[in-house]
This record gives structure tokens, sequence and C-alpha cells, in this order.
């Protein structure tokens, strides 16, 4: 008899359904959120077992893993999929949930989350912590700012931590009562600092180390930064069929809504990976601001940007960008100057 499970994972629990070929509920269970337990227990309580579903959240990587390593035939599917058919129900549970994960299993209706390996989670926390230190240096530098123009002081323009100590200095000698209050931020945003370089220096290590990063440095605002975090988001080229995919994954093509005679595009969709997408959209600005020499993309986004404007030209040109560096990634080869 076929057998199919659906997950319902939480931080310590994990609710169970299991359903036969018919949808009929077979069992009920809550088990810990652990890829042993769970493993476990889908082998003493299912046996011809086909499929096993979950959703993608916080532990969808670490029970995926688990549950693969151990012979479970587990698949991660995208959790805003599942909430279309997740909501049909009047009343919402952990059980309801784990038994419409376990139809969606037996049904097949739903869409495969490509699961990336640890090695590649690995970089994506560098990223990720490299992006939080941003986040937090610019907030402090802001909050800065903004103390010191209530006394009437203003930071100018303090792109270095030299620079920045320099206008201090200056601005304390008009008020001196100042500095210890602002000591233990100054003192907080250089730790901040040090601390993304150390990470700048991680990443660009990794970046120069790995061959595919290197080829896709090649491509002009191509740093070892966007390289990285290109190929930490797609991880295999051969996931898509086509370079142009790629820009769909980042969320760079526009939506459509489409129905008898109405057809509409509008923004871009904005699905896929954030930081891919942020990572593309900065490279296509230094593609039209700041490389000197100049090549056939270059000019196709400044001709878009006469007509249409700086910010389609900047998305048009990142989609353009991650067609060219799959292209590159898959074809093994460097980019080459028209």
């Amino acid at each position: 008899m076929s057998i199919y499970a659906g997950l319902d994972v939480s931080d310590k629990t994990t609710h169970v359904c299991v359903v036969d070929a018919d949808g009929t509920v077979l069992k009920r269970d809550v088990a810990a959120s652990d890829p042993e337990v769970l493993a476990k227990w889908l082998s003493r309580h299912c046996k011809g077992l086909v499929r096993v579903v979950l959703e993608t959240g916080p532990l969808s990587t670490f029970l995926f893993h688990g549950l693969h390593e151990r012979g479970i035939p587990v698949d991660c599917i995208c959790a805003r999929h599942a909430k279309g058919v997740l909501a049909t129900r009047v009343n919402k549970s952990d059980v309801h949930d784990a038994e419409g994960l376990a139809q969606l299993a037996r049904t097949g209706w739903f869409k495969r989350v490509h699961m990336k390996a640890s090695a590649t989670h690995i970089d994506r926390a560098a990223l990720r912590i490299r992006a939080q230190l941003i986040t937090t240096r610019v907030a402090m530098a802001n909050q800065l700012r903004g103390l010191l123009k209530l006394f009437g002081l203003r930071l100018g323009v303090a792109r270095t931590p030299g620079k920045r100590r320099e206008r201090l200095a200056a601005l304390y000698q008009q008020r001196p009562d100042l500095e210890p209050l602002f000591a233990p931020l100054v003192a907080s945003m250089e730790v901040v600092e040090e601390q993304l370089r150390a990470s700048n220096r991680l990443l660009e290590s990794r970046a120069t180390t790995d061959p595919v990063c290197s080829r896709l440095m090649s491509v002009p605002g191509m740093g070892p930064i966007t390289a990285l975090t290109f190929t930490a988001s797609v991880e295999d080229p051969h996931r898509f069929n086509r370079s142009e995919d790629v820009g769909a994954y980042a969320g760079l093509v526009p939506r459509r809504s489409q129905s008898g005679e109405r057809d509409v595009r509008g923004n871009i969709s904005k699905a896929g990976d954030p930081m891919l997408r942020r990572s593309l959209y900065e490279a296509a600005n230094i593609v039209l601001c700041r490389v000197q020499r100049p090549f056939a993309l270059q000019e196709w986004g400044r001709r878009i940007a006469e007509n249409k404007g700086n910010k389609r030209a900047r998305v048009a040109v990142a989609r353009k960008l991650a067609v060219l560096l799959h292209s590159i990634w898959l074809n093994e080869t460097e980019f080459r100057w028209a």
C-alpha cells in the first residue's frame, strides 16, 4: 500500500500526518523536530512510504538533509504555494496543516524547492553576516550624525574612520562635554568596521580561490562579493534549462496578469532570493556608472536609461547580467570584450 506523509514543522515539535493513496488519514502524531526521531517514526509506522513533504522554513534545510541521509524519500515545497491549499480549511491548526501537506504529497500538486548543500549555506551565512554588519554600521553612522545635529554640529563627509576621527576631534573642541557622551557609539562603530573588514577579507579569499568565481569576476562590474553571491544562490547551473530563467529566479522579470482580452504587465516580481537580486542590481549600477571601458551591455543599458529612466535600466542590465553569468558558468568560459 502506498503511504504519504506530511510534516508541519515548528521549533520544538513536528506534527505528522499519514494518508493512503485514497486520501484516508491512517495516523497522526507529534514528534520532536529532529531528523533522527522523525526518521525512526516514519520507518516504524509507514511501510510502503512513497513521499514525505515539508514546507520551507528555518528548520527545513536541517530536516531535509537529515531525513535524506537516513533514506527517507522527502521533498521540500514552497511555503507560499502550500499556503493557498492549506488556507482552504476554515480552521487553521498544526494538525490540519500536516494533513494538508500529506494530501499534497499524495496528489503531487506542488513545486519542489531546490535544497542547497551544507557548504553552500556556509558561504551564504558569511554573506548574510557581512550584510548585517553593513546595516549596523550605516544605522550607527546615521545615529551619530543625527545626535550631533541636535547640538548644532555637522559631521560632514567622513567616509573613512580616520577622516571621521579628525572631524569628531574638531567638533569636540566646540563642545568638549560631548566627547564622553559619544565615546561608546564611536567605539562600537570602530569595532563593527573592523569586523566588517575581516568579513570582507574572508569572502574575497573564498572567491579568489574558487575557479567559478574567478571566471565570473572577468565580467565588468563583477566583484568577489557579487560573484560569490551568485554562485551561492544558483549553486548548480544545470538547474535551469535556459539562462534566461535565472533572471526570473532572481525576481527581475515583470509580473503578468492575463485573462481573456486583458494582459497586464506590472513591476518586477521580486520573487526568489533578495540577496541575489540586490547584488545584481548593484553590479548593474557599477556597469552603467563606473566602468570606463565601453562594451555592448553598457551601451544597451544607457539607451534604456535615456528612454525609460535609470531605475528601469539598472533592472534590465541586472537581468542581462544574470543571463551572462549563467552562460559563462555553464560554458566554462570568460568574458570577452567586444
